[in-house]
């Protein structure tokens, strides 16, 4: 164990702030960090946006199902997947020839890309004393939020990030055991056993956090994630952007 594993080690998503800033220097910093991670052919396929403007947070807000942290956050970044600045820069030089920024495999480079960033800036963030928590939620109206951030054709924003300094202490939570997750040399099918488990873990775990209002087991949680039928309306969205039509 040394420092960087101990601070991984120690995540917790931070879902209250304080009224201290994030500063210019910090952001710049956290976001810095995001852009040595990995990328695919070097193709830098993402952007961020930093939202300070309360107004503009309250609407994203309230579009990202009215989860109040986004408004108290300093700054909430929001994730975007970004093939636009590819296509524009290299549009002169492929101008006598077929490209396909379009396709399937580009989208998922994007996006991708979008997600070592992120992590790479959250780990930052969080060895600098800030907290963050991502928000999944941008993409419950994804078009309106879309608008709300004017991004063009070739960009949608995969998730948000709430930055901040922490004003709770949260538990960690637990995560599968290794076993269920760490295969050798072949994928290891009767490793799912490894869940049952987890359940009762997970189950002592959420009792703790609701005070005994609620101990369901992680695979009735994930039973319950299956049936619903979660923004069927991203596939649209997408390829109404310019992504996936091939």
């Amino acid at each position: 164990m040394n420092d960087t594993i101990s601070l991984l080690m120690n995540h917790r998503s931070i879902r209250k702030y304080s009224n201290q800033p994030v500063s210019e220097e910090q952001l710049r910093a956290v976001v810095a960090a995001g852009q040595m991670a990995s990328t695919s052919s070097n193709v830098q396929a993402y952007s961020i946006i930093a939202v300070t403007s309360q107004e503009k947070k309250q609407r994203l807000a309230e579009l990202a199902g009215n989860q109040a942290y986004i408004v108290e956050c300093p700054v909430f970044l929001v994730w975007c997947a970004d093939l636009f600045r590819l296509k524009k820069s290299t549009d002169a030089l492929s101008a006598d020839q077929e490209t396909y920024e379009d396709s399937t495999e580009n989208f998922i480079v994007a996006t991708v890309d979008a997600a070592l960033a992120a992590q790479n800036a959250a780990i930052a963030a969080e060895s600098l004393g800030l907290g963050i928590v991502y928000i999944g939620g941008v993409r419950n109206a994804i078009a309106e939020f879309s608008e709300v951030l004017e991004l063009p054709e070739l960009v949608y924003p995969v998730f948000g990030m709430c930055l901040g300094y922490p004003d709770q202490k949260p538990g960690l939570r637990p995560r599968l055991p290794m076993e269920a997750v760490l295969h050798r040399d072949r994928y290891e099918r009767e490793a799912v056993e490894e869940v049952k488990n987890y359940d009762r873990i997970s189950s002592e775990y959420l009792s703790k956090r609701t005070q005994g209002k609620n101990n369901t087991p992680w695979s009735e949680l994930m039973a319950k994630r299956l049936a619903e039928p979660v923004r069927l309306h991203m596939k649209d969205f997408l390829e109404g952007k310019g992504f996936m039509r091939r």
